[in-house]
């Protein structure tokens, strides 16, 4: 008896692997080599593509095909119909399977409904991104991206609010957590812990 749920009208192939306590909903597919961790959930009409891998506590929201190339760590979030790509130049009629390129989302992020992300980039820890932006660059960590192309417009906390800063130092109204940002503005970091998230 598995250790994890699978909602009859889903398929999971041999050589998938699962983690504990992880729920998949109805009408999704996990192919042979998918890694899965512990305690996710997977939403209705999700595809978990061969070569991809799944931290703990990953939630996928309806209809989001996570194609090879793909890896999500810890605590990530992806909206509903958010889009990941793996080949920047697709053509019906010519192979590119050699030219995957990595994508790689970093604990914590979040990424918003329909919102797209372009293959070979890197959204660092607790990034947003914001409901139907389309993201072509790495993305530094904490940072809030919307629009079309995405740009940084401010800061999240790693607990879901915004920051707001004083001569490059805040304080998360929510959990206490304190930042930094950097001289040139281009990044953030916490430099002091939270109190208990609510």
């Amino acid at each position: 008896m598995p250790e994890y749920f699978v909602h009859e009208s889903s398929y999971v192939d041999d050589g998938a692997r699962i983690g504990k306590g992880t729920k998949i909903w109805h009408f999704s597919h996990v192919m042979p080599g998918a890694v899965i961790g512990e305690r996710c959930n997977l939403g209705q009409n999700v595809v978990v593509m061969p070569g991809t891998r799944l931290g703990d506590n990953v939630k996928v929201q309806n209809n989001v095909s996570i194609y090879e190339g793909v890896e999500l760590e810890d605590d990530v979030f992806c909206g509903p119909s958010c889009v990941f790509t793996n080949v920047v130049n697709p053509r019906s009629h010519v192979s590119r399977k050699h030219e995957y390129q990595k994508t790689l989302v970093k604990r914590g992020a979040s990424i918003g409904a329909n919102a797209t992300i372009i293959c070979g980039i890197t959204l660092g820890e607790y990034a947003f991104i914001g409901a139907g932006a389309v993201v072509t660059s790495d993305v530094p960590a904490y940072a809030l991206m919307v629009g079309v192309p995405a740009r940084r417009v401010g800061w999240m906390c790693r607990c879901g609010e915004r920051i707001s800063l004083s001569g490059g130092k805040g304080t998360c109204p929510a959990c206490g957590t304190a930042y930094e940002e950097s001289a040139g503005g281009g990044t953030l970091r916490a430099i002091a812990p939270s109190r208990s998230v609510r």
